[in-house]
């Protein structure tokens, strides 16, 4: 058939209550309610598998480490089994602490309520909840009742109730209290409510110190949760005694609207709240207690309950129900303190560094983007917080090589890597776990497996230049002296590139330029663009973090090498070589003849000279043998390193 171009012929507006004057507007939420779960009943007979005796048995010791006080624990009259769990915590020594109440739940049906009240027989605490449908549509089509008749058997089966509890002096020793629900309230007639509900509190005879309990359920949500607001402020207002009155809610989420019906409805008087953790129960569940619990803890109102190791309350609860924690459910789900976006991933990251540079401890005002809640704070990591796809930005990269590497990227090569972890995660097609980005990075930039570019020895001496003559003083000439200022650092030592050992030496104004200009020497120009450091660790552990961006002569490519090393200058030159390493054009002009240093000096120009030779063709090398081999001898190499021309003639290529 499929939706109707017109649904108002078939579905009606609901009629919403008069209440011009309302005034839970204006209220803020400052205090917990009462809770009660009901995880135990309703949830339970929601389940395409209901628990078993040992899982209700677990899910019941969990509540009360939780911390709940009032806990619905059956529907003893439904089924032996109920009735057996609930005589089991009753008769079990300990397992019931002296202030928490078990509530058990029975119809309006005489017949029914005896074997209830027989099921919490001995206990400390009990409460017994009766309900009775009051909507139009409950009483008519299921029911066949009218108003007057409703009310007789609620008052019949309260003052039945009453008898068989706190009117029995067998039944001294258990603390009674009475819960009546006026089932379907939020679709019923406000001034029937509240006619019965004033009869019920008669027969039942509450005190200040032991009130009635008015449970006014959103049996199936049916409206916006301010509609649901206005019904309980108004029976709030014109409900008689409310000093013996526990006004209590139990909304189901039929419309997705149930924790905000609930927390509106304590803004509009309620004093207690009915749900399950999690939401589950009949249809699309019951209010969720974790998500009102935790939304007042994020306002800075402990609710009472403690959520400190979330992890394991989700671990009972999918086992009982059989039923996984949405991914996505408020505060509980799996994917709930992740980021996957970019700009996400990046305001966390500077939040997290902002907090840490303030000095913030664990209780100081948190203010973090994206995150209301301090996962710690229930028992979650920062590990989990940011998660790499595909459509993860630099922030997100930046952030695991952080908690992971301790390592604090500069921008540029945040931006670099976090393409080449893009592409990663665009191959395997799926999230890229935190070991695997550690991988990627440590094999991107070299720090664990064997580099091209590899420093073996190396020593850094300084280059003093003589200042000028300076004026002679009385005839005579004054010596020179030596100038700091114009000190040269001179780089003299052993790197090997694919395999191959090469001594080289450069001179320049410090440790990077120097190497730098020695690695010319080989053929290899690449100009530093961008140099960043910080410390790992600290104390006699401290590391150097060095990140250099280097762009190659006549090339646009522009390469990060990243060098980790207890001594800050050695981190800084294996930056340098993890950078020459990176680029993917370099190849050695120099490769026939690995030393380019003879007795502490250069061999000036050598590597233009090989690349001179490498551009003559096999029948130009061949025909100058004599000259080439005297030149290269002239120019300080010995025999040993000069090459025959027979071997030369092989493996020598054109230039390009």
């Amino acid at each position: 058939m499929g939706m109707l171009k017109d649904p108002s012929v078939k579905y009606k507006k609901f009629k919403q209550l008069n209440l011009p004057d309302r005034q839970w507007p204006s209220k803020t939420l400052d205090q917990p309610p009462r809770w009660l779960s009901t995880d135990l009943r309703d949830g339970n007979q929601s389940l395409v598998d209901p628990m078993d005796g040992d899982q209700k048995w677990r899910y019941f010791q969990m509540l009360v480490e939780l911390g709940y006080k009032e806990i619905e624990v059956s529907f003893p009259s439904a089924s032996k089994t109920d009735f057996d769990f609930t005589r089991k915590l009753v008769e079990t020594p300990g397992v019931v602490p002296d202030d928490v109440w078990l509530q058990v739940l029975a119809p309006c049906r005489k017949e029914l309520i005896k074997p209830t009240v027989d099921s919490v027989a001995g206990s400390k605490k009990a409460i017994i909840h009766l309900y009775l449908a009051t909507s139009p549509c409950f009483q008519q089509v299921v029911f066949n009742m009218n108003n007057e008749e409703s009310i007789k058997r609620a008052v019949e089966c309260t003052q039945y109730a009453r008898s068989l509890t706190k009117d029995d002096p067998t039944q001294s020793a258990t603390e009674w209290a009475f819960e009546f629900s006026p089932e379907t309230f939020s679709d019923s007639d406000p001034d029937f409510v509240l006619e019965i509900c004033e009869a019920v509190k008669a027969a039942w005879e509450p005190s200040v110190e032991n009130p009635i309990i008015f449970n006014l359920p959103a049996t199936v949500e049916m409206s916006t949760p301010n509609v649901y607001a206005d019904q309980i402020e108004y029976f709030c207002r014109h409900i008689t005694e409310r000093e013996k009155i526990c006004v209590s809610l139990h909304p189901h989420n039929d419309r997705g609207c149930a924790v905000a019906a609930a927390e509106l409805a304590q803004m509009a008087g309620a004093d207690r709240v009915e749900g399950t953790l999690f939401g589950n129960g009949e249809r699309t569940g019951n209010v969720d207690l974790v998500t009102l619990a935790l939304n007042l803890y994020t306002q800075g109102i402990h609710p009472g309950i403690d959520f400190s190791d979330i992890r394991s309350v989700i671990d009972i609860v999918e086992k009982s129900n059989k039923i996984p924690i949405h991914p996505r459910a408020p505060y509980g789900g799996q994917l709930v303190v992740c980021a996957f976006s970019g700009s996400h991933q990046d305001a966390i990251k500077k939040g997290f560094q902002a907090r840490k540079a303030s000095g913030a401890t664990d209780d100081s005002p948190w203010q973090i983007p994206y995150l209301p809640l301090d996962p710690q704070d229930i028992g979650r990591t920062y590990e989990a917080i940011i998660r790499v796809n595909s459509q993860s930005g630099k922030g997100g990269v930046a952030w695991i090589l952080l908690r992971n590497l301790e390592l604090d990227l500069p921008r540029g090569l945040q931006v670099a890597f976090s393409k080449i972890v893009q592409k990663e995660a665009d191959s395997v097609g799926r999230e890229l776990l935190p070991g695997e980005i550690v991988q990627l990075f440590e094999e991107s930039y070299h720090l664990k497996r064997n580099p091209r570019f590899e420093l073996l020895d190396y020593d850094i001496t300084t280059e003093r230049a003589a200042s000028p003559a300076p004026p002679s003083v009385g005839g005579s000439q004054v010596s020179r002296t030596q100038s700091s200022k114009n000190a040269r650092r001179v780089f003299g030592g052993v790197i090997e590139i694919d395999g191959v050992e090469h001594r080289i030496r450069g001179v320049g104004n410090g440790a990077i330029s120097s190497l730098a200009n020695a690695l010319r020497t080989l053929g290899i120009d690449l100009d530093v663009a961008d140099y960043k450091e910080h410390a790992i660790g600290e104390g006699k552990s401290v590391k150097a973090a060095t990140y250099i961006e280097c762009t190659a002569s006549n090339s646009s490519q522009r390469v990060w090498g990243v060098g980790i090393h207890e001594d800050v200058v050695q981190a800084s030159l294996i930056a340098l070589l993890s950078a020459a390493s990176s680029v993917s054009h370099i190849s050695l002009a120099y490769s026939r003849f690995p030393y380019t240093e003879i007795n502490n000096q250069p061999l000036l120009s050598s590597s233009l000279l090989v690349q001179a030779l490498l551009s003559l063709s096999a029948l130009s090398v061949l025909t100058r043998t004599t000259s080439l081999h005297q030149n290269l001898l002239q120019r300080g190499m010995c025999h040993s390193q000069v090459p025959m021309l027979e071997d030369m003639s092989v493996s020598l290529r054109p230039w390009k």
